[in-house]
């Protein structure tokens, strides 16, 4: 039996690319969790360590450890690693 996808999107208030995403997750009913960085530099400290960025929106995608940060604005780099994925 394959682990379940899991998907999280890095996002903040006000971030018109983060509601894109997330819009286009729910289009594609792709549940998913946030992670708010909104006035968290602690937050946005991990997504410098992890993938040498402090923007949003960043999502991550896999199945059980594997997985894959999509640290590139728009949604076609998000639908290749998703469609990856599903």
């Amino acid at each position: 039996m394959s682990k379940p996808l899991s998907v999280v999107v890095w996002s903040k208030e006000g971030c018109h690319y983060c509601q894109e995403v997330k819009q286009f997750l729910k289009e594609k009913q792709v549940d998913y969790q946030t992670i708010d960085v909104t006035n968290r530099d602690e937050l946005r400290d991990i997504l410098e360590v992890k993938y040498g960025i402090r923007h949003v929106p960043v999502v991550e995608i896999g199945r059980g450890d594997v997985y894959k940060g999509v640290t590139k604005v728009g949604l076609s780099y998000l639908a290749k690693v998703l469609n990856a994925h599903l």
